[in-house]
């Protein structure tokens, strides 16, 4: 199990921020960190002695989950009371503690307060990132996870294709709804997030919500989806053409397919995340579309659709080993339609390893 591991890291980081122990409250850090994944939970993680030391940590969560807890976190001990960060705060200080971290982006002021009462005799300090800085980078179980994702995804779509399921007279939401349930076939728990199916002028439209609007004969049909599998997300986008494509269509296609193709280029380690962006729009800003590429090229996927890193013009930091990341260009022309393509990626020594293996030609159906 990873989770041990995961822990030991963190102690890591908890002790070169000179904290004593962390308090972990964020329900995605708390499934990173222990496997549980109920809905009401806070870890407390002590920094030890040393890396494998887990004296002091254990898991609180109420009583509806005693029974899963005990199945999902088998390694640590479990606490039960409702009122979970309160808790483990106090426990923290009848352990010692003097300086308690906590996750300062994930707390109210009101919840603060109560942590403040509950956490006598010790020093609270604000520690927001430190387990999002372990997430950004895969250990290899999540990599496989998330190719399984990837998995059920690209063979949902292919069914879909297949069976005929994009073709004039279907709605957006009927598509969705199709292209949810065959993931589901494939080994998927769910959708990832809700599908975007977006037909005709529909398809100009970044993050458009699907309708009760028929497909057409001569739309671009933009898919955006993904498969959620072990608490893991995939996330890939293909956009089609119902008929054969119209030349400002093909136009559009071959440039967002150059821009894409760019972007996945330039997923080396070491590189620079706003490079990575650059690398891709400037394909899109030298044919005279710059302003039709409205958003950033791609982020982090995993236990969250979106997480770190992103790939962004405004973007700092550098691409690492293990990093999981779309590469999503798209130009969308207003009334018209639009086009992107995505696919998600994990940073490799040689290169980055595709994830979402659809083809990406350009499919007039």
């Amino acid at each position: 199990m990873p989770h041990a591991r995961r822990r030991a890291a963190l102690r890591e980081l908890a002790r070169a921020a000179d904290l004593d122990a962390l308090l972990v409250t964020d329900l995605v850090n708390v499934r990173y960190l222990t496997g549980f994944t109920g809905s009401n939970a806070a870890v407390l993680v002590h920094t030890g002695d040393g890396d494998r030391d887990e004296r002091g940590t254990r898991l609180v969560t109420d009583g509806r989950y005693r029974t899963q807890a005990a199945a999902e976190v088998p390694d640590l001990p479990v606490t039960i009371e409702r009122a979970c960060a309160n808790e483990a705060a106090a426990a923290a200080s009848r352990d010692g503690v003097g300086r308690l971290g906590f996750e300062s982006a994930h707390v109210t002021v009101e919840a603060h307060l109560a942590l403040t009462g509950a956490a006598e005799n010790l020093e609270l300090v604000r520690a927001p990132d430190l387990v999002q800085r372990l997430r950004v980078v895969k250990d290899e179980q999540e990599v496989a996870t998330l190719r399984a994702a990837c998995a059920a995804a690209d063979a949902a779509l292919a069914d879909l294709i297949a069976a005929g399921g994009l073709r004039p007279g279907r709605t957006e939401r009927e598509v969705a709804a199709d292209l949810e349930q065959r993931m589901r076939e494939h080994g998927a728990d769910g959708p990832a997030f809700e599908s975007i199916i977006a037909a005709g002028a529909h398809s100009a439209i970044p993050h458009h919500r699907p309708t009760r609007v028929e497909l057409r004969r001569g739309d671009l049909v933009k898919l955006d989806f993904g498969a959620l599998r072990d608490g893991y997300h995939s996330d890939m986008t293909r956009t089609v053409v119902l008929g054969p494509p119209a030349d400002w269509q093909r136009e559009i296609y071959q440039l967002v397919a150059t821009a894409q193709a760019a972007g996945r280029a330039a997923l080396v380690a070491g590189a620079e995340l706003s490079g990575i962006d650059a690398a891709a729009r400037g394909v899109v800003t030298e044919a005279g579309r710059g302003v039709e590429f409205c958003h950033g090229l791609g982020h982090g996927v995993g236990l969250q659709i979106h997480e770190a890193p992103p790939l962004a013009a405004s973007a700092d930091g550098r691409l690492a080993i293990g990093m999981t990341v779309t590469v999503e260009p798209g130009v969308y022309l207003a009334g018209r339609g639009g086009v992107r393509i995505e696919d998600t990626l994990v940073v490799r020594p040689h290169g980055p390893e595709l994830l979402t293996r659809t083809d990406r030609e350009l499919l007039a159906l």
